[in-house]
């Protein structure tokens, strides 16, 4: 598996429902923060090997209702701070 970052900008005034419908919906959602800037919320997902990016933003994450624009980020390697 592998995690892609979506940067979500939505219609005003919709972002909760947006992120309440995308966690409710979207099995490979695994994190949805709410942020400041020009987007307004921020999904972590993982998507399978394999799996076409492209057409699980169009199709699963741009046709929630409330979404006006998105902006992904591919990843490539995870690191993490020393473990208290």
């Amino acid at each position: 598996m592998r995690a892609i970052f979506v940067q979500i900008k939505c219609e005003m005034g919709r972002s909760y429902q947006v992120a309440r419908e995308m966690a409710d919906t979207i099995e490979e959602l695994s994190e949805m923060h709410s942020t400041s800037g020009q987007y307004d919320l921020l999904g972590k997902f993982y998507l399978e090997d394999g799996q076409d990016i492209g057409l699980f933003v169009v199709e699963r994450v741009q046709a929630v209702a409330g979404v006006k624009d998105t902006y992904t980020i591919q990843t490539f390697n995870a690191f993490s701070g020393p473990k208290a």
